[in-house]
């Protein structure tokens, strides 16, 4: 049996270690960072991309998402805060 997942529930699942690309951001030169996500904090994302870590701000940036199979858009204010945090609502 497979559950369908929404977008509202991502910003309650664990996202390090997931597959993520920066798909729209207010610096441009953010669009097109992909990567696994390797790391989280209150404010910012940090994505594994071409054997570097890369750091991005969650309020500036729309991600792509690959999990349990689906691939979802989602905007990075609604990750704001800490996961731990964020997990529990």
């Amino acid at each position: 049996m497979s559950l369908k997942m929404h977008r509202r529930d991502i910003p309650r699942r664990e996202l390090i270690g997931l597959e993520v690309k920066v798909v729209d951001a207010s610096n441009k030169d953010l669009i097109g960072i992909h990567g696994i996500m390797v790391n989280e904090t209150k404010n910012t994302l940090v994505i594994e991309h071409e054997n570097k870590t890369k750091t991005v701000f969650k309020d500036q940036v729309t991600l792509q998402v690959k999990m349990d199979g689906n691939t979802v858009r989602i905007d990075g204010k609604m990750l704001l805060g800490r996961s731990e945090d964020r997990v529990k609502k």
